[in-house]
């Protein structure tokens, strides 16, 4: 059976001009790229020519680039390395309810550790962000404004850049989580106003265990990882210059497709959108509905379980999630969606898919039917 995959907030298969790239990398450049010979400065080269392709994805200049084992680090180096700079303790950061737990638990372990305190801003039903929210919670020893671009489960887009400038007129340094909207949306870091984003390569067809994080010069920051003093001081250890390289060419992958691929996977997501709604009776999206990331459709279904909609579309060879992929299993309902509002009999049957390179316009109906056949023979299970 041929899987439908409509799981790529969680991860996305590797592209394979990207597999090609780490595959002769590994196989042929094996050098440490501190060390001065002819072998350690050809990694070097691999090194600056992928700094420069992640820069040039997102507007940034190559010096503000430092690589990271992924977004979850990337998150960590921003938080701590802002706070760290401020010495942290009585710190206070302001983040909102429905961050991804790479802020949410570094936020809490921070005001734990150093005595930092956190504001987190509610968000109304489409799970947005509320400009003027964010300027009222800002005090005296506001250290970090931290909202993702957008969110991982519901796709709803925050509005990033009236933060900015909220953030840059009080002067307080504004990290972006924007694992999710990375080769997804195009993005210039100066247009945006942000000082500090996050990004990981296995969100956009490249491979797992490599990310970065742009930081914007003069944004006060602190090493937080130390050792060998790799990427200028800031992230020491030696660099996985495979995944680097890897990263690099998902990057310049993205720039180049992103326009059309934008474009095609939007008309497959309003195509499944009215499907389901047209279909299925009591079904909610949620998310805003036109602010959303392209490729993100994400439906409650009443009286129904989230987890068996899942295992039910599975064994029809179609994939799919409950939520973030980071939390699901746990078997409690998503706090983004208790952040969203949404009533109780809706909370625990909610379903994310997310598109991506390889799905048609053929696989629209084929999951239509599925879920609409699912959600009747569950809900009339659950209420019987």
């Amino acid at each position: 059976m041929e899987m439908i995959y409509l799981d790529h907030a969680a991860t996305t298969p590797v592209h394979p001009e990207v597999a090609a790239v780490v595959q002769d990398v590994m196989s042929n450049c094996f050098g440490n790229p501190s060390t001065l010979h002819a072998i350690g400065r050809e990694a070097r080269g691999l090194l600056d020519k992928a700094r420069q392709q992640v820069a040039d994805l997102i507007c940034a200049r190559p010096e503000e680039i430092f690589f990271t084992s992924g977004g979850t680090e990337a998150d960590f180096l921003a938080l701590w390395g802002v706070v760290s700079s401020r010495k942290g303790r009585g710190s206070h950061i302001i983040t909102s309810s429905i961050e991804h737990h790479a802020v949410l638990n570094n936020c809490a372990y921070l005001a734990e550790l150093f005595d930092c305190r956190v504001t987190y801003l509610p968000v109304d039903g489409a799970g947005m962000v509320d400009p003027d929210d964010v300027r009222r919670a800002i005090e005296r020893e506001t250290a970090l404004i931290s909202i993702m671009h957008a969110n991982n489960e519901v796709g709803t887009i925050e509005p990033v850049e009236e933060i900015a400038a909220i953030a840059r007129e009080e002067g307080i340094p504004f990290h972006v989580d924007a694992v999710q909207t990375v080769g997804h949306l195009p993005i210039d870091v100066n247009r945006l106003g942000v000082d500090l984003l996050s990004l990981s390569g296995h969100k956009f067809y490249g491979p797992k265990g490599v990310g970065a994080l742009y930081v914007r010069q003069g944004t006060p920051f602190t090493a937080v990882l130390r050792g060998g003093g790799q990427e200028r001081g800031y992230r020491s250890g030696t660099e996985n210059i495979p995944g680097i390289a890897g990263l690099g060419q998902a990057a310049d992958i993205a720039r180049r497709d992103l326009e059309e691929e934008t474009q095609r996977l939007q008309r497959l997501r309003d195509a499944l959108i009215q499907g389901i709604e047209e279909r299925i009776p009591g079904a909610r999206l949620n998310g805003h509905r036109t602010r959303r990331l392209p490729h993100n459709v994400n439906f409650s279904f009443p009286d129904v379980e989230g987890e068996s909609l899942v295992l039910g579309l599975d064994l029809q060879g179609i994939a799919v999630s409950s939520g973030s992929a980071c939390s699901s299993g746990t078997g409690e309902p998503s706090h983004v969606l208790r952040s969203l509002g949404l009533p109780e009999s809706y909370l625990n049957g909610a379903v994310r898919m997310t598109l991506g390179r390889a799905n048609t316009e053929e696989d629209i109906p084929v999951v239509i039917e599925a879920l609409e056949g699912l959600v009747r023979k569950l809900g009339r299970l659950f209420s019987a």
